[in-house]
């Protein structure tokens, strides 16, 4: 019989980029995820990950294990939902955390509906330069960018989100058009400070290969709005997450930069602690946020 710890388990090892950090994720040795990744293995009779001292892959057999095993652990969250609290009412306070543009721009009004809907919800929303640990701030609920930081919160995928290169027609009329990501380093690029993050490395995908540039940074600031307005007016290329330049595009005041190359994928996540699967209060904002978002899911440019 399947133990849905194990799919839990190869869920979140399958995106790890190495065992190390799989091992660190769940606060355990290397060692030991590579001897339950065996047993796991073993047991199926079939090999789930190709794995080298870099990176992990993997193979058609743990693609298949990772899709249909997250897809029951949904249904059994559903079920034990649905189960457990399906005459409770959402009611109490919610305490949120996100980032400052995110924040702002679309989860302050998304959650002035919610508490429209909800009357009996408080809301306490906190932004915050970057993530703060729900457990020991005692949030209930985190709005994340990436996979999940580790094993022990759960999180629902709000929405896609790709990072674009763009700068205003103004630069690109004075310094033209890159014609590769390495020629990114020969632009002003207008870079974002980020936790402790080399920010001047940008790290880009074709879909096919990816590739880290050291850009040039005359300008450099740890909000993502000033960035965007110092992109508008001109000093150069920056890197931001469609959801923050989507207008600006549609309206032509930002353009495409190498339009085939895009930042690593860093989509959208509520993250939860486990104690509040089955709180109310945060089922009614999850499944909030998954109706708000779900155009996005269509069709990015909604944004």
């Amino acid at each position: 019989m399947t133990d849905l710890s194990d799919l839990a388990f190869f869920s979140l090892l399958a995106r790890q980029p190495s065992l190390a950090a799989a091992a660190q994720a769940l606060d355990v040795t290397p060692p030991a995820v590579s001897r339950r990744l065996a047993a796991l293995e073993q047991r199926l009779g079939v090999r789930l990950l190709n794995r080298t001292t870099r990176r992990l892959s993997l193979t058609p057999e743990g693609e298949r294990y990772q899709e249909d095993g997250e897809q029951i652990l949904r249904d059994m969250e559903r079920l034990e939902r649905s189960l457990g609290e399906s005459r409770e009412l959402p009611r109490g306070l919610l305490r949120i955390n996100a980032g400052f543009g995110f924040g702002r721009r679309h989860l302050g009004p998304a959650i002035s509906d919610f508490v429209r809907q909800w009357p009996e919800v408080d809301v306490i929303l906190h932004l915050s330069d970057r993530a703060l640990d729900l457990t020991e701030h005692a949030f209930d609920i985190g709005i994340r960018f990436g996979p999940p930081p580790d094993a022990r919160v759960l999180a629902r995928r709000i929405a896609p989100n790709r990072r674009l290169l763009c700068a205003s027609p103004d630069y690109l009329a004075r310094r033209g058009q890159p014609q590769s990501p390495r020629e990114l380093s020969e632009h002003d690029c207008i870079v974002i400070r980020e936790n402790e993050r080399a920010f001047n490395n940008w790290q880009l995908t074709d879909g096919n290969q990816q590739t880290t540039v050291k850009v040039r940074s005359p300008l450099a600031v740890n909000h993502g709005e000033i960035a965007v307005d110092w992109a508008l007016t001109g000093h150069g290329i920056i890197l931001r997450s469609e959801w923050d330049i989507a207008a600006d595009l549609r309206a032509g005041r930002l353009v495409r930069v190498l339009p085939d190359w895009i930042g690593i994928a860093a989509d959208i996540h509520a993250i939860y602690p486990q104690r509040h699967l089955l709180t109310a209060k945060v089922r009614a904002f999850l499944d909030f946020l998954d109706q708000r978002f779900a155009p996005w899911r269509a069709s990015p440019n909604a944004a």
